[in-house]
């Protein structure tokens, strides 16, 4: 089996596991006027005991002291253009680890450093980021600027799939509070058809948006309040 199909599999498998227990907890909510005390213990731990991180594999924790060079130690990365990792959802982690191991997304700062991790080791690293706070220094919002980015941001539908305060969701990242290079540069590379093993709709919801608009979505979206 190919890499591509590998990958496809594993990612199809994935999303499929999440819409499973999504559709689990509604059935439990719909059940919560009567029961209201089981409801708790049938659905887990409360969420703030969810958010802590949890303990990781031996390999999975060796690769954290390597990305914490880029990415910061609690996933806020120090480096111009690199993403924050702190409060991404899990599952577009996930996504993103695997298609990058597997060379489907090439990131020439990430080569090699997850090589002979197995599946099991991604999903804890993201699992541990997705658990992390995100408590970003944000630039000093521009009034103008934000406002114009809002207008872009309701042109172009990014809370279609990013949701209102653009948290992300499922394998949709957040968007809220992420470095603003790191956005101008995304939005310019998905533009430019230069992400491979992305989502292709990004492409088409930029059509007819200038570098421009690129500035001032990014500014708005960095300098937007995040919600957890």
């Amino acid at each position: 089996m190919s890499a591509v199909a590998r990958a496809r599999r594993w990612l199809a498998a994935r999303v499929a596991a999440s819409v499973a227990a999504q559709r689990a907890r509604a059935a439990l909510a719909g059940a919560a006027l009567v029961l209201p005390l089981v409801l708790p213990l049938l659905m887990g731990a409360p969420a703030q005991a969810q958010a802590q991180p949890q303990a990781l594999p031996a390999a999975a924790a060796a690769r954290v002291a390597a990305c914490a060079a880029c990415h910061g130690a609690d996933g806020h990365a120090p480096l111009p253009g690199v993403p924050h990792l702190a409060g991404q959802p899990r599952l577009f982690l996930e996504n993103r680890l695997v298609m990058i191991r597997e060379g489907l997304s090439v990131v020439p700062s990430m080569k090699g450093l997850l090589d002979g991790l197995a599946d099991e080791d991604l999903i804890a690293l993201a699992r541990h980021y997705a658990a992390l706070p995100l408590r970003p220094e944000r630039p000093a919002r521009d009034a103008a600027r934000a406002a114009r980015g809002l207008a872009v941001s309701q042109r172009a539908a990014c809370g279609g799939c990013h949701l209102a305060d653009y948290r992300g969701q499922e394998q949709v990242p957040r968007l809220s509070g992420q470095r603003e290079d790191y956005l101008v540069q995304s939005l310019r590379d998905f533009a430019a058809g230069r992400t491979g093993g992305r989502d292709t709709a990004m492409t088409n919801a930029l059509i007819g948006l200038s570098d421009a608009d690129f500035l001032d979505l990014a500014h708005h979206l960095a300098t937007v309040a995040a919600s957890r």
